[in-house]
């Protein structure tokens, strides 16, 4: 069930929060109380009084936004068509298309196209009109390349890859050649948006990156055992998952979400499904916000979830990470970097050294769910942190307020890492092709 945000009913609360966040402020206490709602009001008063430098990349913290939690949250309701969430595709004026080794199939109007068989050093590709939605019907499919993806969208208004009932593989073993200026980096690269869905499994294994779309990527049903070298799912714009299962193996980041030329874009978006990712990175990197309404997330990684926003409303999320669980940090200028927990089950598990289990370079709310976390350090915070609910649970003790790098904590080490996640240790991957458990021989070696 997902969780609405805190909205402006509590308004008449927000000049109080105002003036206590300011009387803290000149007391120099950790935490405040109040309401979710009041954070804005308060966040301005509260910030320009503590302006510190973030050591890891010795950015100045301003602190000259004042977003409210309503500011910062996903319009869910626009994030998919119906489309997008039929799983399965009218086949009723579909073509049929056999791959084959060696020929190339390209895809130039709009329609739905079913594939079947199996080929090595062949590529799909879509070069349609600019209007054009491309449903590609993956039906027992196998393509094996050794430098060009396997599925590639020069030009579409829009591209479904759709499983039917059926397992498919997709691999790229060697190094990726580009097509003129483009980098075709990845085993399904995609220039326009792109929507992954359907009623199958589908396995990618990559040298480089598994998916990579320069716009809006988006998971509404399927299942998907991914292993790369680099990034698993990379996007420009954003990476919106309502439904499916998510099973990621990989060298550097599990999703990875960025625009070069705009860092007000960039979202993370998971409605429900189901995400594992082992990552030597991050498991979950967005720029600007990183929205979980529900879902199940379990993580193993350097870092856990990274973004400016991080806002968690619901669902059941594990971090088992050698550096920070979950990070507020300064990658889009839209926002002032914000941790905001409403609801959910989060557990969290953090490696001894400089590291913190909830690591916010801005502010931090704490308005509901279920926190247990195992770590040196709980929290550490720039701006302005209130506990207004919710449980906290620190190495096995409730606790009713929230520390600043004051956390004892038990100096656990971490199991199964034996040090920092760092290089990948030789390409992984699922199993035999058609497999679908994952096997190879990916391995997490000390950080260089």
């Amino acid at each position: 069930m997902r969780k609405r945000n805190l909205n402006g009913k509590y308004l008449a609360a927000a000049t109080a929060a105002v003036l206590l966040a300011a009387a803290l402020t000149a007391c120099g206490t950790a935490a405040s109380s109040g309401n979710s709602s009041a954070a804005s009001a308060a966040q301005t008063s509260q910030i320009t009084q503590n302006t510190q430098t973030e050591q890891s990349s010795g950015e100045q913290y301003t602190g000259t936004s004042d977003n409210s939690s309503s500011d910062a949250a996903l319009d869910t309701e626009s994030l998919f068509t119906d489309r997008d969430l039929t799983q399965t595709a009218d086949l009723s004026e579909a073509e049929y298309i056999t791959v084959k080794d060696g020929e190339n199939v390209t895809i130039t109007s709009e329609g739905t196209y079913v594939f079947t068989g199996t080929a090595s050093d062949a590529t799909i590709i879509v070069e349609a009109g600019d209007e054009d939605k491309v449903q590609l019907v993956l039906d027992g499919v196998s393509i094996s390349n050794k430098d060009f993806p396997c599925i590639y969208v020069k030009n579409a208004d829009k591209v479904f890859v759709t499983t039917t009932d059926t397992e498919n593989s997709l691999f790229v073993i060697g190094t990726f050649t580009d097509d003129g200026t483009t980098n075709t980096d990845a085993v399904i690269f995609s220039k326009d948006g792109l929507v992954l869905n359907g009623t199958g499994t589908l396995n990618i294994s990559s040298s480089d990156n598994g998916i990579s779309c320069k716009d809006d990527l988006k998971i509404t049903g399927g299942t998907y055992y991914i292993s790369s070298q680099s990034d698993a799912l990379e996007a420009n714009d954003s990476v919106y998952m309502e439904d499916g299962v998510i099973v990621i193996k990989t060298g550097e980041d599990g999703v990875h979400v960025e625009n070069d030329e705009d860092d007000t874009v960039g979202n993370f978006y998971m409605g429900g499904g189901s995400l594992t990712i082992t990552a030597g990175d991050d498991a979950v990197h967005a720029t600007t916000i990183l929205q979980i309404d529900g879902g199940e997330i379990n993580i193993s990684a350097a870092e856990g979830l990274e973004a400016t926003w991080v806002q968690i409303n619901d669902g059941t999320i594990s971090i088992t990470a050698s550096d920070d669980g979950i990070n507020g940090a300064y990658k889009s200028s839209a926002y002032t970097p914000t941790i905001e927990i409403n609801g959910g089950t989060i557990t969290i598990d953090i490696g001894a050294g400089d590291t913190d289990a909830v690591d916010s370079n801005g502010n931090l709310y704490i308005n509901g769910g279920t926190l247990d976390i195992t770590a040196r350090s709980a929290f550490d915070y720039d701006g302005t942190a209130e506990y207004n609910g919710g449980t906290i649970i620190v190495n096995g003790v409730q606790v009713n307020s929230i520390t600043n790098q004051m956390m004892g904590g038990m100096g656990m080490q971490q199991g199964g890492f034996g040090g920092q996640p760092g290089d990948f240790g030789g390409q992984g991957g699922f199993g035999q092709q058609g497999g679908t458990q994952p096997g190879g021989n990916t391995g997490f070696g000390p950080r260089r």
